[in-house]
């Protein structure tokens, strides 16, 4: 008998290879031993995933900093862990489109408020709802370049270089992301009109979990983690307004939105 990984000699009793470590499958594949490995891959609380989500809460400062001082096998690398949570996403996105789609729209939000009761703002918020689920995986991809640029310069006296935040935010924004699909999926399900609030909460929930996992990496005291955190809302603020600033300017040269739609209803 070889291995089917390494394909190095093995006796018939091996359990594993003693080469590549390799488990050896020895039954034909069904739907049972399937859904075994899969439960066996992600539920059992010795696994990788599982483990790395839990620490990431005990103690985040261990999974992240011994990844970048060159510990690859204790917990599930941060791009591993991202393309997990990013499969999980694009099956949430095919859930809310499917079914749950108009309890996203948040034309009803302004609808009375009297400065943003225009035309021009119904459509942006429209389309923006629409092209958020359509590129929401991409959209969430490009924050952690971004975020990452943002807490090198609030954080740069600090030791991390550019790549080693990029590896803070793959780790905490793949936590945020997991929580929001398996609790904005439950919100959906039993009370869908409270969305937007779980949706607000979840945004405090992430500024809570930043603050406690830098606090921990970088060993802040409670005034440093204030000052920072207000310079990193700053800078993140500054981009956000920016952005916001060249999509309109892209609306209005694609003829998507015209300088009369901002005129108030008659």
């Amino acid at each position: 008998m070889d291995c089917k990984n390494c394909y190095l000699p093995l006796a018939e009793a091996s359990q594993f290879c003693h080469s590549c470590g390799g488990k050896v499958i020895k039954k034909r594949l069904s739907f049972k031993n399937l859904c075994a490995h899969v439960g066996e891959t992600f539920f059992n609380y010795d696994n990788k995933f599982l483990s790395t989500f839990i620490d990431l809460f005990k103690k985040p400062e261990v999974v992240i900093d011994s990844y970048v001082q060159g510990t690859r096998n204790r917990y599930v690398n941060p791009i591993g862990f991202f393309g997990i949570i990013l499969t999980l996403n694009g099956l949430n996105i095919f859930i809310i489109n499917k079914f749950y789609k108009k309890y996203l729209d948040a034309t009803d939000l302004v609808g009375n408020i009297d400065a943003a009761n225009n035309e021009a703002t119904k459509k942006i918020m429209a389309l923006s709802t629409d092209i958020s689920l359509e590129y929401a995986s991409l959209f969430f991809s490009l924050l952690i370049p971004v975020a990452a640029l943002v807490s090198l310069i609030v954080f740069y006296n600090k030791s991390y270089n550019y790549t080693e935040h990029v590896i803070v935010y793959l780790y905490s924004m793949s936590v945020y992301s997991l929580l929001s699909v398996v609790f904005g999926l439950s919100v959906l399900a039993i009370a869908p009109d409270y969305y937007f609030t779980f949706a607000n909460v979840m945004y405090v929930f992430i500024v809570v979990y930043h603050c406690y996992i830098l606090t921990r990496l970088f060993k802040l005291s409670i005034k440093q983690l204030t000052i920072k955190v207000l310079l990193f809302l700053i800078a993140f603020f500054i981009i956000y307004i920016g952005t916001s600033i060249l999509v309109v300017f892209i609306l209005f040269f694609t003829g998507t939105v015209n300088p009369q739609d901002f005129l108030p209803p008659k």
